[in-house]
């Protein structure tokens, strides 16, 4: 009987936890949602996922968007590279002792 209660006990605690975190009134939207829906999807699980916004759909604007993120980054690691010879260039020109004029 002990045992029972315990299980009880971190049953309750758990729906409480869920109740404040907000999770059981979103489960329950979105179980409405699918309820609602006049014709029922052939997957329910993509259909909570989508509604969630969990699994959107990809469009051609994400995939732009990742080319446009990889090319970027190609070119600040160019840029990177051309700031750092340049730097030494720099370094090299400032230390030079064939610049400065004596007066």
């Amino acid at each position: 009987m002990a045992n029972f209660k315990a299980a009880d006990s971190k049953r309750e605690q758990f729906r409480r936890y869920l109740e404040k975190a907000g999770v059981l009134d979103t489960l329950t939207k979105v179980l409405v949602a699918l309820y609602e829906e006049p014709e029922k999807p052939n997957n329910a699980l993509d259909f909570l996922k989508q509604y969630m916004g969990a699994a959107g759909p990809e469009t051609p604007d994400v995939e732009a968007l990742r080319l446009e993120v990889a090319e970027l980054k190609q070119k600040y690691e160019v840029v990177l590279e051309e700031n750092k010879d340049l730097k030494a260039k720099l370094a090299h020109y400032e230390s030079s002792p064939e610049e400065k004029h004596p007066e």
